[in-house]
């Protein structure tokens, strides 16, 4: 059993597990049923897991594409570590589980690995970066005309507004209907 922590404040990280299951089995396996049980959940011994950001991988739906070419293009995953386990990760055959940082949900917690999952190993993901350069126009400054915006003016105003005469409506139904 491989014992490892999880930094809720981590960021920009991304978890490669291989799933030792028959191809039938798996879906069950990685599926949260309707009762709240969950097979990887358990299996990762983690106490919060969010489904949104649960990756299973049938390696062999990749086709031509490799296990780690996936990885760097899905997940940005990179770094030195991550180039040195390349041969590793493309090796791989069956199903595996790729969970991002966000899949921890920002909460601190210690995994429990246990069969059938196997920990290939932990790298860092690219951060994204903006393209082109830094907007400088005055709209993206938040200014009008070459002035800077009035405070309190914007769609703020409409939408008190609005909500004011919604509950004006609402009284006066609930009163009409109360007579």
């Amino acid at each position: 059993m491989t014992s490892m922590q999880i930094n809720g404040s981590e960021r920009d990280t991304v978890r490669l597990f291989h799933l030792d299951l028959p191809r039938e089995a798996v879906e069950r396996f990685v599926t949260q049923a309707g009762t709240g049980e969950w097979p990887l959940k358990y299996a990762l011994g983690a106490t919060v897991l969010r489904t949104a950001f649960v990756d299973v991988v049938d390696i062999r739906d990749l086709g031509q594409m490799s296990l780690s070419q996936y990885m760097t293009e899905a997940h940005g995953a990179s770094g030195d570590d991550f180039r040195q386990m390349r041969n590793r990760i493309d090796a791989l055959t069956g199903h595996v589980v790729i969970l991002p940082a966000q899949a921890f949900d920002n909460t601190s917690q210690t995994l429990s690995i246990a069969t059938p999952l196997r920990w290939i190993g932990t790298f860092a993901e690219t951060r994204a970066k903006p393209k082109g350069a830094r907007l400088q126009s005055d709209a993206a400054r938040g200014a009008l005309g070459g002035q800077p915006a009035p405070a309190g003016t914007g769609g703020s105003g409409l939408l008190r507004l609005i909500a004011l005469a919604v509950a004006i409506v609402v009284v006066l139904v609930v009163a009409l209907a109360l007579r």
